[in-house]
């Protein structure tokens, strides 16, 4: 066995330490820890300093930390709230996203700014329901009709966006009719799976040893977490499907069979966050920035004016549909629910890298698209939660917010 070096982990579990323990030493600097987690990363990385280089141990770290963003994404899909007007009101939100980045995107292709405009418009149409939640949570409006609708409309954007790259863009498609029947069998294995934990969590004698191993050593619904995960992301990559997608379903589907959390085991999920957002994600982001190449960004001046144009179309393709619920939550709301919809990360980073990686976008528009989403998650969720206060909506800036923000994806 090669022996392998664990300096670069060291660095970068440095720095998922470092980064929120200084940002909490400043709570009047909003900043929000993934970005700095990734900016760090760029100045460590090749594209800087160049001190640290993506090892093997890193890229598995990274993979790993990438599965358990999705997985927790999915986790955070409330489908309770996902039916009747309001789930017609957020797919038509999203299915005008869609719409209308096929149009700019064709747009950017037109004037050469872009090769590949269905990925491009991919790309845009997702919202990062991780910053979103935390934001409308701070500002008291989680339980309100309007929370609940850009909490649905989030939920729909990350699955869409998912479902979207997954069906035209896999490593190994085969066209979007066969991609199309792999992504429907992995849905009816993830039903399947559900049907079976449903019935089995019935069993009075399985609960009594679940109820029994679940703070021991053992922590056995967190194992059994890790296991949904891995064996859903195993079939997503064996039907030749991005790993998100089966990381995402896991997530959604632990949601799903898993509701009396607050009765029997109300710590499980604050596990599954402390796993994830403790340990592996933080190395998702910070590889993310090692990765970054800054180089081909910087080069021609006219890659440097991709960011502004990304940034722009960000809160064209997700921030106009919201004019959908106009007549729903009042105009200022509207622009609050615009300004959340278009604050997007965690995806255009994993779908850049995926582009890259298939061939389908070039360095320089991948780095352009991540530091677009570096800027949506800096300034939409603060101009958004500027308006919730004007409104009289929102809470003081200090404190709580600025917590809030720094929670990340």
């Amino acid at each position: 066995m090669p022996e392998l070096s664990l300096a670069g982990v060291a660095v970068v579990a440095a720095v998922a330490f470092l980064v929120p323990l200084l940002l909490g030493l400043f709570p009047r600097l909003r900043l929000p820890s993934v970005v700095l987690e990734i900016v760090v990363g760029i100045v460590l990385g090749p594209s800087v300093l160049g001190w640290v280089h993506v090892d093997l141990p890193l890229q598995v770290l990274s993979l790993l930390g990438l599965a358990f963003l999705l997985f927790l994404a999915g986790l955070k899909v409330d489908v309770d709230h996902l039916r009747g007007r309001l789930l017609g009101l957020a797919g038509a939100g999203f299915a005008a996203s869609f719409a209308i980045g096929i149009a700019a995107s064709a747009g950017l292709a037109a004037v050469g700014l872009v090769e590949t405009p269905l990925l491009v418009a991919i790309i845009l149409t997702a919202t990062s329901l991780g910053v979103v939640v935390p934001v409308l949570k701070d500002a008291g409006q989680v339980e309100s009709d309007f929370g609940q609708l850009v909490i649905a409309a989030a939920s729909i954007a990350d699955f869409g966006a998912v479902i979207l790259l997954s069906l035209l863009f896999s490593r190994e498609a085969t066209g979007p009719g066969a991609q199309l029947l792999l992504i429907g069998g992995l849905v009816l294995l993830a039903v399947g799976v559900a049907v079976g934990l449903a019935r089995a969590g019935r069993s009075t004698r399985l609960a009594a040893d679940l109820g029994r191993l679940q703070d021991s050593s053992a922590q056995i619904r967190v194992r059994g977490a890790v296991l949904l995960l891995a064996g859903l992301v195993l079939v997503a990559q064996r039907l030749g499907l991005e790993t998100i997608l089966g990381a995402f379903l896991a997530g959604a589907l632990l949601r799903v069979v898993d509701r009396d959390e607050m009765v029997t085991h109300p710590n499980f999920r604050v596990k599954l966050e402390a796993v994830g957002y403790g340990f592996l994600v933080p190395f998702f982001f910070v590889t993310s920035g090692l990765r970054f190449n800054l180089k081909a960004l910087t080069d021609d001046p006219a890659n440097l004016r991709l960011v502004p144009v990304f940034l722009a179309a960000l809160l064209l393709v997700r921030g106009l549909p919201a004019l959908l619920y106009r007549t729903r939550v009042g105009t200022r709301r509207t622009v609050v629910a615009g300004l959340l919809q278009a604050t997007s990360l965690p995806f255009i980073v994993a779908a850049a890298q995926i582009g890259i990686e298939l061939g389908e976008l070039d360095q320089a528009t991948g780095a352009a698209l991540v530091a677009a989403g570096l800027l949506s998650v800096l300034l939409f969720p603060l101009a958004a939660l500027t308006v919730l206060r004007g409104a009289g909506d929102g809470r003081p800036a200090t404190g709580p917010s600025a917590t809030a923000l720094r929670q990340g994806p």
